[in-house]
């Protein structure tokens, strides 16, 4: 166990503490006072970018996912009143859809690491125990850093307006996705997505660091952008399509047209 939390330290912790301490210094350099909340806004968007491909992944292997699930409903029906077929029947469906399964656990794990790298930053990173971390070519800071975002809201300490603004943007998410998804939401899904996650959110949130919740705010805000985007494209491309059909269509059904020469 202490040589994954070193390889995590060493590998991943490390390298995006000294990357968010040096955008805070960056934001110092002119006559403004830097703040920490805007640095880790800006963090944000870089990791989002940097897990841009594989967002876009996960969304081309929905259609993957929905037919997993769907056999699996398949089985359980078929099944449902012989629990240990049932069972041997679900792992032969999921035993032949290991890649995306796969694929699924990495970008689990890939959460939980972030998660756990911002945690740590906010509760002690930022706080002075893990100056020792700072490469030695960093720049020269001034300490303690200012972690109050906005002059209001302290990064280190729980916040329940960040908490709020968070779980209404898990809503919006959410009902943003349903309503751009080309799948249909069934009612347990609304009510699971739209209206028990953000509530769970909230109250698991509820103590953590006011940083870590502007991290989650921040990349909700880029998913959804970037989620809206996909859609216009799609149907402006769907309707580019459909328009260029009904030319050709028009086209194939017009008579030639005779040209009579006069003498």
């Amino acid at each position: 166990m202490s040589l994954f939390f070193n390889l995590f330290t060493l590998v991943i912790y490390q390298p995006f503490f000294n990357l968010l301490v040096f955008i805070y210094w960056l934001l110092g350099v002119g006559p403004a006072d830097p703040d920490m909340g805007v640095a880790v806004i800006i963090l944000t968007l870089i990791i989002r970018f940097l897990m841009l491909p594989l967002s876009l992944a996960g969304s081309k292997r929905e259609p993957e996912r929905r037919e997993i699930e769907a056999k699996v409903k398949e089985v359980e029906e078929m099944y449902i009143d012989e629990p240990i077929k049932q069972k041997k029947a679900i792992k032969q469906v999921i035993r032949k859809s290991q890649t995306i399964i796969w694929s699924e656990l990495v970008s689990l794990g890939i959460q939980i690491i972030i998660i756990l790298m911002l945690y740590r930053i906010f509760t002690t990173g930022l706080e002075g125990q893990d100056f020792h971390l700072l490469y030695s070519f960093m720049p020269e800071l001034e300490t303690p850093f200012n972690l109050l975002f906005l002059n209001r809201i302290d990064l280190s300490q729980t916040s329940f307006i960040l908490n709020f603004i968070q779980s209404g943007m898990i809503f919006l998410f959410e009902t943003i996705a349903a309503l751009t998804s080309p799948y249909p939401h069934t009612r347990a899904e609304v009510i699971r997505l739209q209206l028990t996650l953000p509530l769970i959110s909230f109250f698991i949130f509820m103590f953590m660091p006011a940083g870590k919740k502007l991290f989650v705010i921040t990349a909700l805000a880029f998913s959804m952008v970037v989620m809206i985007f996909k859609y216009v494209r799609q149907r402006f491309f769907a309707y580019a399509q459909e328009k260029e059909a009904q030319e050709e269509n028009l086209d194939a059904n017009e008579p030639e047209k005779i040209v009579v020469g006069v003498k």
